[in-house]
């Protein structure tokens, strides 16, 4: 309970005769304070018990589904039992993985109707989200006090991964559907002969066109593809890091998803798996809507591990998994040093079979420290740490791509494009 105006002018009222009875030296006079404080307790009595009947509560509407990193609204209903209306003091709360606005909301309830507040969310965690109860305070009918309940929401939903189809102009890379390419490679028809490509296959070379012209000549052929592919994804600890407005791992599983459903509309098959210190879920690849549900499942109930990642165990598993030639997309942290070492031995292990393209998330407050002016003495230690972990990864990137592996490192906006672009130009250039 705490007092509002009128609480405070009655206690108030109270003290000022208690302190004049006192100086009057009058025996009737000093227990006249006793009246303002009398009618103070009733008023209070009577507020509770307006308060306990008018039984105010709250009830969400609001999807029973959001996308991770999408903001959604919600709308907060009170509703109570009196006639006459009802002052409220609500403090909006969520789940820890969800962020909303805090701020404090006055609300005024009118007898048998509800008064709403528009709250706008956004998911930063996947999985199913319990939310809690909320504090409130509820005014008295004299104006005497606010007092505190907690309401109970009874409202749950699931976040998701994002959805591919909801913002197609975000992606670079070929459009959907079944379509001939010109591709590099054993074919059924061949379209032209040109100049020898670097990265050209092998058995996409024409040698006796070679021969002929004293240089290297390729075929190009016109043929539907259909690739392989794995997606990698790190839940290790570092997945647990901040980057940007989600952690890595929300930012892997958002790509993964929209890779996966547009990979499928190009007839590829796409499995999934989630690794740490140990593969932690495998999807086998395979093709169609099925194959992309299956995968979204799967993807919700990712949460990182407490484990350091092991990229080694995960391409010893992949092996497995994939007998013939894929593309392996792994999404993890390229930063760590003892994870540096790990990859080179994985994509040493994948190649030659398999192309592995590895992919990590830079961090956007290293490069804003690297860049951002001195002000204090502090500053250009913060900047030269910030140059270093930066060089760290562009070598690790270089160390990568010299054993035949291509990698990218990107900040968190930019990294969708980077791999759907490179998605793209394997198809083109039959690199898988």
């Amino acid at each position: 309970m705490h007092l509002r105006i009128n609480g405070f002018v009655f206690a108030v009222l109270t003290v000022l005769v208690a302190i004049l009875g006192a100086w009057s030296g009058e025996a009737d006079l000093q227990r006249l304070w006793l009246l303002p404080l009398a009618l103070l307790l009733l008023g209070l009595a009577y507020e509770g018990m307006t308060v306990t009947r008018a039984r105010a509560n709250v009830a969400i509407d609001a999807s029973a589904q959001g996308i991770l990193g999408r903001p959604m609204s919600l709308q907060l209903l009170f509703r109570h039992a009196l006639g006459r209306d009802v002052e409220l003091q609500v403090a909006p709360a969520a789940p820890e993985a969800v962020e909303i606005d805090n701020e404090i909301r006055m609300l005024k309830v009118p007898a048998g109707e509800a008064a709403a507040i528009e709250l706008g969310a956004t998911p930063r965690r996947l999985g199913q989200h319990q939310w809690p109860s909320m504090q409130v305070r509820v005014g008295g009918p004299l104006g005497l006090a606010w007092w505190s309940r907690r309401f109970d929401a009874n409202y749950s939903f699931k976040v998701m991964p994002e959805l591919l189809r909801d913002s197609a102009g975000r992606i670079s890379a070929v459009g959907g559907g079944m379509r001939a390419h010109f591709n590099q490679g054993a074919g059924a028809e061949i379209l032209q002969l040109r100049e020898y490509r670097e990265g050209d296959p092998q058995n996409a070379i024409d040698w006796k066109a070679t021969a002929r012209r004293g240089r290297l000549i390729s075929r190009d052929y016109t043929e539907d593809q259909h690739l392989d592919i794995v997606i990698a994804i790190d839940a290790g600890r570092t997945s647990a890091l901040r980057a940007g407005d989600l952690d890595r791992l929300g930012h892997y599983i958002n790509l993964a998803a929209r890779f996966a459903e547009h990979a499928v509309a190009q007839d590829d098959r796409v499995g999934v798996m989630l690794f740490a210190d140990q593969p932690l879920a495998t999807l086998a690849p395979g093709r169609g809507i099925g194959s992309v549900l299956r995968i979204r499942q799967m993807l919700a109930a990712a949460t990182p591990k407490l484990a350091e990642s092991n990229p080694l165990n995960a391409a010893l598993r992949i092996r497995t998994l994939v007998r013939h030639r894929s593309l392996i997309v792994m999404l993890t942290d390229v930063d760590d040093a003892t994870v540096a070492g790990q990859l080179a031995s994985a994509a040493r292990l994948l190649l030659p079979k398999h192309l592995p393209l590895i992919a990590g998330i830079s961090s956007p407050e290293a490069e804003a420290m690297r860049d951002a002016p001195a002000h204090s003495w502090l500053d250009p230690y913060r900047a030269l740490a910030a140059q270093e972990y930066l060089s760290r990864l562009e070598r690790n990137v270089r160390a990568l791509r010299a054993l035949g592996a291509p990698a990218l490192v990107t900040r968190p906006e930019h990294m969708e494009r980077a791999v759907f672009d490179a998605y793209a130009e394997f198809r083109n250039r039959r690199r898988v």
